[in-house]
């Protein structure tokens, strides 16, 4: 597992931004397939978001042979929504760069039969070829994606319940009233995330650094799904310094000094 760590959130965001670029260009100068990429909701991608439209607008990289399959979405908010992740990825990401509408996957968290539907998003993924890179963040309590402390490391794509903390960190986006926050949501599995070609994690603030502490040094266990990264042999977890405070000092001179100057 590779372990960026960037003196700001706007550096890890932007290097993140980068990365992820450069793997689409890669891809598309050497194959006419569909660059399949992985996306998040929240707060913590917006600088990439940011950034990957700016690269689009400069011409640097182009969204028109890419694929992409969102995380989650909550269960019975309608998807117009001010707070439905189908509204959030519109409005930060997808109206602003040159992606064809038909290529955008997001779960349906209104769908009559939710367990159905997380069935088609999974053979979605594999009719699509699989994800070549899959971006992610992390919660305080280690959960990736939606996938809550306890979660199977082998879960697909599956209806979720979410914990009482979950729902009031995202009571911000609620008017900070957790009875408005939905109780459940439809997530893709950890397993799910894993069978990606490659995994970026992004993970800013002090909030973050014990999750951070538990992905780089702690054990493999469903108690910190996080911790799923390691087992993935092109897994990143991406930081800023703040994020990076809980682990050791000896830890953190390693991952500084291999990862100097890369991208």
């Amino acid at each position: 597992m590779r372990f960026i760590i960037e003196e700001t959130n706007e550096l890890a965001g932007k290097w993140a931004a980068h990365y992820i670029a450069n793997k689409i260009n890669e891809h598309q100068a050497k194959s006419d397939k569909p660059f399949v990429l992985g996306l998040p909701t929240g707060s913590t991608p917006l600088i990439t978001y940011k950034e990957l439209i700016a690269l689009n607008k400069a011409g640097k990289v182009s969204f028109q042979n890419v694929i992409t399959f969102n995380m989650d979405e909550y269960v019975n908010l309608p998807e117009e929504h001010p707070e439905s992740y189908h509204t959030f990825m519109w409005t930060n990401f997808f109206n602003h760069v040159d992606i064809n509408p038909a290529n955008v996957n997001i779960l349906n968290g209104n769908a009559e039969d939710p367990q159905a539907e997380c069935d088609q998003y999974e053979e979605r993924i594999r009719q699509a070829g699989g994800i070549d890179l899959f971006l992610g963040g992390v919660g305080e309590n280690g959960h990736l994606a939606f996938n809550e402390p306890y979660t199977s490391l082998n879960s697909r794509t599956h209806i979720q319940t979410l914990t009482q903390d979950t729902r009031v960190v995202n009571s911000r986006f609620f008017e900070n009233d957790v009875n408005k926050v939905p109780e459940k949501a439809l997530s893709v599995g950890i397993a799910t995330v894993l069978d990606s070609k490659e995994v970026v994690i992004l993970a800013f603030g002090p909030k973050k650094a014990v999750a951070v502490q538990h992905c780089v040094e702690g054990c493999y266990n469903h108690a910190w799904p996080i911790t799923a990264l390691q087992t993935h042999p092109a897994g990143i977890l991406v930081c800023d310094e703040a994020a990076a405070q809980e682990v050791k000092v000896s830890t953190y001179r390693y991952f500084k000094e291999m990862e100097k100057g890369s991208l």
